[in-house]
């Protein structure tokens, strides 16, 4: 769907133009000519910014703020026109942080849990108040397949959990169910353009019997066992 790291945006946005604006519309031709019943274009909620009070909905203005959420909001938008043009039947989803086993270990969680694993530092960007959603990647696939099933051509769908918690919390839950000091946390320069809380209305996909099963502390408990488990999948990417 994208190159997924937006620090990596950041200092060199040129793959994720490729993949997340040319990248979706070479998709978009090949399926239209093969005649695709469904286009799915994985989105993320990054695409609406930030916001300090509320919740986006789908209608909700496009304001990204780095090189990798502009990428995404593109594609979503070049997505939409081939739906309009061409009748191409494109859905979108726009998911927020998603968590579990398999994360490559530069996102934050599975970066603060194998850190604690190795002795290392946690780095927190600015103070740590930065809120997002989480919601388990097996959530986002069900929601994902839900839409795949049961969407409407041309609309969009904003998925989560409804669950918030700032950076320096979910850094605080991992040490204290590894069992390692705070001390472990430590703050390091703030990320440029450091959007400061993300939270989407999820009404729409609730709509077509959409909820989340996977409680956020239960679900932290499980991929922090799952990455202690499998040292040999994250420790060669690290």
């Amino acid at each position: 769907a994208a190159e997924s790291h937006v620090d990596r945006s950041i200092y060199k946005a040129d793959a994720f133009v490729r993949t997340g604006v040319i990248g979706v519309q070479v998709l978009l031709d090949i399926s239209r000519k093969a005649g695709v019943p469904r286009f799915i274009q994985i989105s993320t909620d990054e695409v609406y910014g930030s916001i300090r009070e509320g919740v986006f909905t789908e209608e909700s203005p496009l304001n990204p703020s780095s090189p990798y959420s502009a990428s995404k909001a593109a594609g979503d938008l070049l997505a939409l026109s081939y739906h309009k043009t061409f009748g191409t039947p494109v859905i979108i989803t726009r998911s927020s942080n998603n968590y579990g086993p398999f994360q490559y270990p530069e996102k934050l969680i599975p970066l603060f849990i194998t850190n604690c694993f190795e002795g290392r530092t946690l780095p927190l960007y600015g103070d740590g108040t930065n809120v997002r959603e989480w919601i388990h990647v097996l959530d986002n696939c069900r929601a994902i397949e839900l839409v795949l099933e049961k969407g409407v051509p041309g609309e969009v769908y904003n998925i989560s959990s409804g669950k918030e918690l700032s950076n320096s919390e979910i850094a605080r839950v991992i040490v204290r169910t590894i069992k390692v000091q705070e001390s472990f946390i430590t703050p390091v320069t703030d990320r440029l353009g450091h959007d400061f809380r993300y939270a989407m209305d999820c009404a729409k996909i609730a709509g077509l019997g959409f909820s989340p099963r996977i409680d956020l502390e239960k679900g932290l408990e499980e991929t922090i066992r799952w990455y202690r488990e499998h040292p040999e999948w994250w420790k060669p990417l690290k």
